[in-house]
């Protein structure tokens, strides 16, 4: 499990019951990002999967994703 705490681009919602880290601004689960990572593209997660995450977010993400783990896959 990532410890998203430190990543801007992601956040908690306060109150919200689910206590799963989305990306700032939006509805999307982070690590819903990093598993789809594997098969897809920062282009095409931002455009087919998440629209509105963007290319950009959606490389940071990721980024952050693998230098937080050694065992995320590159």
């Amino acid at each position: 499990m990532i410890d998203w705490s430190n990543c801007p681009d992601v956040e908690l919602i306060p109150g919200d019951e689910s206590v799963q880290w989305t990306v700032v601004g939006t509805n999307i689960l982070a690590d819903g990002v990093i598993m789809n990572a594997d098969d897809c593209t920062p282009e095409e997660l931002a455009t087919t999967l998440f629209p509105g995450l963007g290319i950009e977010r959606a490389q940071h993400i990721i980024a952050y994703a693998r230098s937080y783990s050694a065992h995320f896959p590159r």
